[in-house]
């Protein structure tokens, strides 16, 4: 689509999460562009993805991995906590440009949709998408998720308190009280 129409990838996923016509209706598609610190830049919800109102998403969505390999498309099965599932596709977008020594930012964009529309997708060939096996677990965000031995976790959840245990180890910087 890139190059039959001329477009970038952001525009190309933008557009697919427009295509809603009545009658004619696309997959729905939710749409996201984060920068390398995670702070998102726009969110078009199109395919019940809930996304934070407030902070970033979650480190394991593979829209962060993206920044690893700029200029690749990747693929995730995730699961969030309530057990929906869906499946996304992230890569980098191309630098503008611009002065020489001016650092550019980067951004990532993610567009996905349930994993019952993931058969339409020519990125999802060959994956078992009925069973959705190896999906990796995902949360909104860290402070809404709730899975709580996550290695992953920048911040705990707002409904739990923290318990301080110097003697303790594990995957997640945050042990809670029960």
């Amino acid at each position: 689509l890139r190059r039959r129409f001329g477009a970038s990838f952001e525009q190309v996923s933008h557009r697919l999460t427009t295509l809603q016509r009545p009658g004619a209706r696309g997959i729905p598609f939710f749409f996201i562009r984060v920068d390398a610190a995670g702070n998102v830049s726009k969110r078009l919800n199109g395919g019940g993805f809930q996304f934070a109102r407030y902070g970033g998403t979650c480190p394991r969505w593979v829209v962060h991995e993206a920044f690893r390999t700029p200029g690749q498309v990747h693929t995730q099965i995730a699961r969030m906590p309530d057990e929906t599932t869906f499946f996304t596709i992230a890569r980098t977008l191309d630098s503008a440009g611009g002065w020489h020594a001016q650092l550019q930012p980067q951004f990532a964009v993610g567009l996905g949709c349930e994993i019952r529309d993931a058969k339409h997708l020519v990125y999802a060939d060959g994956l078992d998408l009925p069973k959705a096996t190896g999906a990796t677990p995902v949360g909104v965000s860290c402070r809404l998720c709730e899975r709580l031995d996550c290695s992953q976790r920048a911040y705990p959840p707002l409904n739990r308190t923290i318990r301080a245990d110097q003697h303790m180890k594990k995957a997640s910087a945050f042990t809670f009280e029960n």
